[in-house]
This record gives structure tokens, sequence and C-alpha cells, in this order.
């Protein structure tokens, strides 16, 4: 309890400082301007948008167990948002540990089959990061090189998939019988077939290029940058928040993110520009925080079991 008191008021003490040092800089009439720039329909959208995202995420999730989480798509909503708003609050990635915790107490599904499908469902979303980012790489340099190597990247996953078989069988012959039965809990956590492997696939491609289109789009009118720049940026925030050091919330890290991604695929460094542009970066940070907090308010209203 005191350690989560003391978690808890480090995350605050870190939130109030980062929106002393944003008035400081830009003041929060400016940054909040921008959201009337781009309009109020478009932001309503985006949140839309970015919130329908986190109910495919959860069917991504409902599908891979689907006896354990069978009629329970709500409950399994209301520990994707806890787990997802978890992973955001606090540093160092420490929120993973939660999904397999939660699935366990939850759904009864064994510590280790939990953690092997995160680490799978982790490999899908930074495969669809990265395929994200080539593309747009793909789109600014309109080459054949380059878009047949990004085709051949997008199905990596297919060919681990195909060669699990092997890998498996492979350390399996050489383990002990207690390593066996650890080895087989990791599997279980693995897609049961092709069909359920194409259907998390899937729906982790359609996730993301979803969500990085959004908060392309919303940068792009509120940074004033090209499309490819856009994309870059929104890359930059969300690869941003996957590495093993961030600060809590994505404070700081999440919109430096989005301005070096933005300014790797072409936006400009000219002084102005870049001023523009940080203030969108906040923005577009407040944006993702809003529909976190949005479907985990959403979430609340799911019943706990007894």
């Amino acid at each position: 309890m005191l350690a989560s008191n003391a978690m808890t008021l480090g995350m605050v003490v870190v939130i109030v400082a980062y929106a002393a040092f944003i008035q400081w800089v830009w003041g929060w009439g400016t940054i909040m301007g921008l959201w009337s720039h781009a309009g109020w329909g478009t932001i309503a959208l985006a949140l839309l948008l970015l919130v329908a995202t986190y109910l495919l995420r959860t069917w991504r999730i409902y599908d891979y167990f689907p006896q354990e989480t069978k009629r329970r798509f709500a409950t399994l909503f209301r520990v994707v948002q806890l787990h997802n708003i978890l992973n955001i609050m606090l540093p160092f990635r420490s929120g993973e540990t939660s999904f397999p915790l939660l699935m366990r107490r939850e759904f009864g599904v064994n510590l280790l089959r939990g953690t092997s499908a995160l680490l799978v469902m982790r490999l899908f979303d930074l495969h669809a990061l990265l395929a994200a980012a080539g593309m747009g790489w793909a789109l600014e340099e309109k080459s054949l090189w380059i878009w047949t190597g990004w085709l051949a990247f997008l199905l990596l996953p297919a060919l681990g998939f195909v060669a699990r078989d092997l890998a498996f069988g492979l350390v399996g012959r050489r383990s002990s019988t207690k390593l066996a039965k650890v080895i087989a809990e990791l599997r279980a956590g693995l897609p049961v077939d092709g069909n359920a492997f194409l259907r998390a696939w899937g729906a982790t491609l359609i996730n993301w290029f979803v969500k990085i289109a959004v908060l392309a789009w919303v940068l792009m009118l509120m940074g004033e940058i090209s499309l490819p720049a856009g994309f870059g940026g929104a890359l930059g925030g969300e690869l941003s928040s996957v590495l093993p050091v961030h600060a809590p919330g994505g404070v700081g890290t999440y919109p430096a993110g989005i301005t070096a991604g933005a300014i790797g695929f072409g936006a400009s460094a000219e002084e102005h520009a870049l001023s523009v542009l940080g203030q969108a970066a906040v923005n577009l940070h407040l944006l993702v925080i809003l529909s976190s907090l949005i479907g985990t308010a959403l979430a609340l209203f799911v019943p706990t079991r007894k």
C-alpha cells in the first residue's frame, strides 16, 4: 500500500511539473487553441476511432482465449483497459506484468500461458508499428525496391508461425520433463491454428494502422505538416511508448518521439515550424491520454466479479 501511494504521488508530481512546463513554454491557451484549429468535430471523430481500437484489442484477446472469456467480453474489456492505463502511467513497462495476473484472476488463465500470449501480441504490435513506419517511408520514397522489401517484412509473422513447430520440436527434444511442461504452457499461449493466427495478426494490423492513421491525420492538421511527416510523428510517439524506459504517462518522452519522428520524415526544423510542431505533439499526446481515460471510464461501468 505504501509503495502504491508513493508511486501515485510520484506520477502526480511528474504530471503537475509537465503541466507547469507547458504553461511556461507555450501557455495552455495556445495549446488548446490548436484543438479549435483542427475542429472539434475532427477531435470527436478521432477520439471515437481511438476508443474503437480498444474494443478491437479486446476482441483480439477474446478470440485468443475463446473458452476462458466466452460471454464475458465486458469483463475482458475492463481487464484490457486496466492493463492499458497501467502501461501508460507506470514507468519502465512495469504495467505489462498486470496482464497475466489479471487474466489469471478473472479467467483462470495460467501465468505462463498469459505471459506467452502477451509476448506474442507485443511482437505483433511491434511488427505492425514497424510495418506502418515502412509504409510511411515507402510513400515518401516511392521506390519499387522499398515497397518489395516492405511487403517481405509484412509477411515475416506468417513465416515465424509456420516455423513454430520446428522450433518447439527442437527445444522439446533437448529438454527435461519439467522444462518440457513449461515449454508446453508457453506454446499454449500461441495461436492454436492458422485461422486463429490470421485473425490475431489481421486484428493487430487493422488496430495499429487505424490508430496511426488517426494520429497522423490530427498531427497534420495541428502541426501543418505533410502526410509522410504526420506518419513519422505518429509512429515516433507510439514507438517511444514501447521502449523499456519512458516517463509516467509518456510525459515528455511521447511528444519528443512525435517531434523526432516528424522531423525524420521531412518536417521542417526551422524555429517557428518546430514550435508549432512541439505544440501539436503535446496536443496529440493529450488526445491519446484522453482516449485512454474515456476507455477506462467506460470500463468502470463493468461490474466486478464477487
